[in-house]
């Protein structure tokens, strides 16, 4: 965990800089594809799933190196042969993968938060699952582990086969002429984020369309049929957090309202959006009728607050960087405590950005929870060994973040539902 911390050093900055030259490009070519809030959202959602893998949070099924021990035929080498083999396996293996997340509803829940964006950028790439907490994806290299792939060469080629899917989430890069037969275009994955009927679960490919091709889910981006984006169940929230657990959250309620046991059972392996009939009528939800008119979500924001939801989005990134950076002195106590207070600050501030009332008592709480951590300890996660006005820094951050909060609940919430009354 302490390399993959020592890797999104490097990546993150990375990201974060392609992600500007987008946002650059969109204001000067008068095409700007980023809205403040879904790009303050998607950003958060790529913060909680980093500082959850590295924290190793979740339940391994099987891992790759018992399967390479108790699987393999031979023993190979780390030729280029083999370093080819095991991307191809990686990218074979996330073609299944991908294809068993959109069509299993148990497994939708661990990939909705990447399609629920109503917008396409470099932002959206970075919606990545934190309730994906069953690791099972290792049974997909069941082929690589026969043959003998080294398991350094699959941890190797594995971050990198994953950050290596960023660059095609964009709107300004059009067909790419003979590379379309070969690896995934901005233009295929266009068509894999739309919710178009022409569109729906198709190009479920990584890195090369080969495999769309050869299984029958390829579709070529149609001029006459625009994408539209999102996802037919809409998440109507700014929150990662919720999102990333409101199918599993309707799956439940479903299983326990039904009142076939058969269908109790069932339904968490058919197919995504199943439901049953019973439930279906009594309880129905909201589904996307006419994708080109449907209301996107939007909440009632100020210049201010856009500014304050970037500030605390800027801030919670080099707390995340601190956090990494200092990976092996924190400790793993003192990591799942720097963890727990990343969460809460995104939970907060994105609640603040739907303008929930609860935003604020959140805010309060992690503010209040981050001095006594301070006045207790005399330091912030050991900041003041690198600068020593660290932690009276971080304590100022929360001091804005529990005015912040309350600013913007009571004072300018209640300015904007005058003027609106007006």
């Amino acid at each position: 965990m302490e390399t993959y911390a020592n890797a999104l050093l490097y990546a993150i900055p990375f990201f974060i800089l392609l992600l500007l030259i987008e946002i650059l490009y969109g204001h000067f070519a008068k095409d700007q594809q980023h809205k403040v809030l879904d790009t303050v959202s998607s950003i958060s959602s790529g913060l909680t799933n980093i500082v959850k893998d590295s924290l190793g949070l979740g339940v391994i099924l099987v891992s790759y190196p018992f399967l390479l021990e108790y699987l393999s035929f031979t023993e190979v080498k780390a030729t280029w042969l083999v370093w080819l083999t095991a991307f191809l396996a990686i990218d074979f293996a996330g073609y299944w993968n991908h294809r068993l997340s959109h069509h299993v509803n148990f497994f939708w829940n661990q990939h909705v938060i990447h399609h629920s964006s109503e917008e396409f950028n470099l932002a959206c790439a970075l919606r990545q699952s934190i309730s994906n907490l069953l690791g099972y994806f290792p049974l997909f290299l069941i082929p690589a582990a026969l043959v003998g792939v080294p398991a350094e060469v699959i941890a190797v080629i594995a971050p990198v086969h994953l950050f290596a899917q960023f660059w095609y989430h964009t709107q300004h890069i059009g067909k790419m002429g003979w590379l379309e037969y070969i690896i995934v275009t901005p233009s295929q994955h266009r068509v894999h984020h739309a919710i178009n009927p022409e569109y729906i679960d198709k190009n479920l490919g990584q890195i090369l369309c080969i495999w769309d091709r050869w299984f029958g889910t390829f579709q070529e981006e149609l001029e006459e049929v625009p994408p539209q984006y999102g996802v037919l169940k809409p998440a109507h929230t700014w929150n990662p957090i919720l999102i990333n657990f409101q199918h599993l959250w309707r799956l439940i309620l479903d299983a326990w309202r039904t009142r076939s046991l058969k269908d109790k059972l069932r339904i968490w392996f058919m197919p995504t959006g199943w439901r049953p009939a019973d439930v279906k009528e009594k309880y129905p939800t909201e589904i996307i009728e006419d994708v080109y008119s449907f209301r996107r979500y939007e909440t009632a924001a100020s210049p201010l607050l856009k500014g304050y939801s970037i500030f605390q989005m800027t801030s919670t990134l080099a707390l995340t960087l601190f956090m990494f950076y200092n990976y092996t002195d924190i400790g793993f106590d003192g990591l799942l405590l720097f963890g727990a207070f990343i969460f809460l600050g995104i939970f907060g501030y994105t609640s603040l950005m739907d303008r929930r009332n609860f935003a604020f008592p959140v805010e309060l709480i992690r503010s209040v929870a981050g001095w006594a951590f301070i006045a207790i300890t005399g330091d912030w996660f050991g900041i003041d060994t690198y600068w020593n006005y660290g932690s009276l820094l971080v304590g100022a951050y929360f001091g804005i973040t529990a005015l912040g909060g309350f600013y913007f609940t009571f004072v300018e919430r209640n300015e904007t539902e005058q003027q609106i009354a007006i």
